[in-house]
């Protein structure tokens, strides 16, 4: 049997990883700055996580979501501790496509309606009813069968207006930063103003922080740089450090019941373990506080670049676009300075570094990217 060939794959087998470096199996040591779509959070191999990891799978008997599991506890607590949500509660499943399905059936169930507000070049995962985004067919969200998908340009707040005037809207569901879509940021004011409209049109808020959360944008979630506060907030990716595990958080305005959500594998020992020793490591090495601090000097200094057209992002969320297409520049990241990054589209180049990146890290980026930007804009 062969693989199913979706992904394009680099002849790089990678062998092991410590930090922000990974190496391959004939020991070639590349520095990791792209994380994995964002899940290396806290750094590969962290000994504190690798010693918890170890100890559950050591004493994990078996797992079922219908006993106790004390892990999920703490780990709701903690987790509420360090967004500020201490008052929503958490389901927790197994990926950030999982957490999106079940933040619009909640608020589909919450309100009866069915009709979506998505935004232009949006990503919530893939899954079976994907939709195409209008301008860019390339990306993806996912809508579960039976919603009908507005789809609005990022920032455009008098077509939100527009579209919830007749008070049929189920949800908006919008990144904290656009991920897949090239590193947009929603303006400041666009997110306060949706949601007031949300709130006057019975329209539940979703902001999908899969990728923007867990401390990369400099703050616990990237919205909260708006200062709002969503009715469900999504999570995954660096949840749990490459363990697979997302969640929902859930605002107070909704109300449990046995049976309203499931999931087969959410929550699982392992997961929270995983969850459990990232937000511990993120709390004790003050990772939040360095996202913000060694993202806002990459920026600044990208933006010193000439050959770039545009710098965005927040913290260690970074897009460098450029005029032509970026695919000659990664290569030659990767093959000559062995030095792996991400892609949004065709001419942007995405940085997604685990949130422990040191300014040497920062600087071995800034020399290495500026050589291969004047041997390739030179040819």
């Amino acid at each position: 049997m062969n693989l199913f060939d979706v992904y394009p794959l680099f002849d790089i087998e990678i062998a092991k990883g410590q930090g922000c470096k990974t190496y391959d199996s004939q020991d070639v040591e590349y520095l990791d700055m792209y994380g994995g779509h964002a899940v290396i959070s806290i750094g590969h191999s962290h000994p504190y996580y690798v010693q918890k990891m170890t100890h559950q799978l050591e004493s994990l008997v078996f797992y079922s979501n219908s006993v106790q599991n004390k892990l999920q506890v703490e780990l709701a607590e903690k987790l509420g501790k360090a967004s500020g949500y201490e008052d929503y509660d958490l389901f927790l499943v197994s990926s950030g496509a999982e957490a999106n399905e079940n933040a619009l059936k909640l608020a589909s169930f919450h309100n009866g309606r069915k009709k979506v507000i998505s935004f232009n070049k949006s990503f919530h995962g893939r899954t079976s009813a994907a939709v195409k985004v209008t301008d860019n067919p390339s990306i993806v969200a996912p809508i579960n069968d039976g919603f009908d998908v507005d789809f609005i340009a990022l920032n455009d707040i008098d077509a939100v207006r527009k579209s919830l005037k007749n008070n049929d809207v189920c949800a908006v569901i919008i990144e904290g930063i656009q991920g897949v879509g090239g590193i947009r940021v929603p303006d400041v004011e666009f997110l306060k103003m949706v949601r007031v409209e949300c709130t006057a049109r019975g329209t539940i808020l979703i902001l999908d922080e899969v990728q923007s959360g867990y401390g990369r944008s400099g703050k616990f979630f990237a919205h909260q740089h708006a200062g709002i506060r969503p009715d469900l907030i999504t999570v995954a990716k660096g949840m749990g450090n490459g363990f697979p595990i997302g969640g929902v958080l859930i605002s107070p305005v909704f109300k449990a019941s046995h049976g309203l959500l499931g999931t087969t594998f959410g929550g699982s020992h392992l997961a929270c373990t995983a969850a459990i020793a990232v937000l511990d490591i993120i709390k004790e090495e003050h990772l939040m506080e360095n996202a913000e601090c060694i993202g806002k000097y990459l920026i600044d200094e990208l933006k010193k670049i000439p050959q770039i057209k545009e710098v965005r992002g927040m913290g260690l969320m970074i897009g460098i676009e450029f005029d032509q297409p970026s695919k000659e520049i990664r290569n030659r990241l990767l093959f000559d300075k062995k030095i792996f990054t991400g892609a949004s589209g065709t001419n942007i180049v995405r940085l997604l570094p685990p949130l422990c990146l040191t300014k040497s890290d920062a600087n071995l980026f800034l020399d290495s990217f500026k050589s291969v930007l004047e041997s390739v804009l030179a040819i």
